[in-house]
């Protein structure tokens, strides 16, 4: 496990300049608000806890501090990595669907966590930021899998909702996943303060290291 995490953080250091960037500064994770009714906010302890997980397990600099940023700002464009969850609809202009297109295009990142009751409208608005591109799930071999911590069998099973099988879904700009979409899965409930969804302890270290691979992957390709 060691190696791996040697390996990983040579090619953060290595081939991707926009964690090189986020190095300098510190990285974050940085919340998407949108509009459309459903709690963006929820959990803001989550990003908290999985950054300083991060920062203890990778040696990657992180700034533990839960930060969001509007849909509708170019202010987007300042974060590599963009996390959207929520527990109902949600509703993007069509600036917003530009801008993020834009976004995704220029080397951005973003990942998005059904807290339950959000697939319907992520599918919907994913369409109309991406008309061209399918959101295709991925292969349990994929590295996003693998890159850190070996996860065989996909994304965990942090909540308990439907009684189905969590899932991980991608888009693609060419080579380069820049969508990554989990349901069923809910991880991000795993990062939140212990008395929040009062998860037991394997299943939240099993969480934060999920969200370890997530970070990773999305900055080594």
């Amino acid at each position: 496990m060691i190696w791996k995490a040697a390996l990983a953080l040579s090619w953060l250091i290595i081939f991707s300049p926009r964690l090189l960037y986020s190095q300098e500064n510190n990285f974050q994770i940085v919340r998407l608000k949108y509009n459309g009714g459903s709690d963006w906010y929820n959990d803001p302890s989550a990003e908290v806890n999985l950054l300083k997980y991060i920062g203890l397990h990778t040696g990657i600099k992180v700034n533990p501090e839960y930060k969001y940023a509007d849909v509708s700002s170019d202010e987007i464009f300042s974060y590599p990595f963009l996390f959207l969850t929520g527990h109902g609809n949600i509703n993007f202009s069509d600036g917003d669907v530009d801008r993020l297109r834009k976004y995704a295009e220029n080397g951005g990142f973003l990942y998005i966590d059904d807290d339950y009751g959000l697939d319907k409208a992520v599918r919907r608005e994913l369409k109309r930021i991406f008309p061209d591109k399918p959101l295709v799930e991925l292969p349990f071999n994929y590295p996003l899998y693998h890159i850190l911590y070996d996860f065989p069998a996909g994304p965990p099973k942090t909540h308990e909702h439907d009684g189905k099988l969590p899932r991980g879904f991608g888009i693609f700009n060419g080579n380069r996943l820049v969508v990554y979409y989990t349901y069923e899965s809910n991880p991000s409930d795993g990062w939140a303060d212990p008395d929040v969804h009062h998860d037991s302890e394997e299943k939240r270290i099993e969480a934060l290291k999920f969200g370890v691979n997530i970070v990773l992957f999305a900055f080594t390709r």
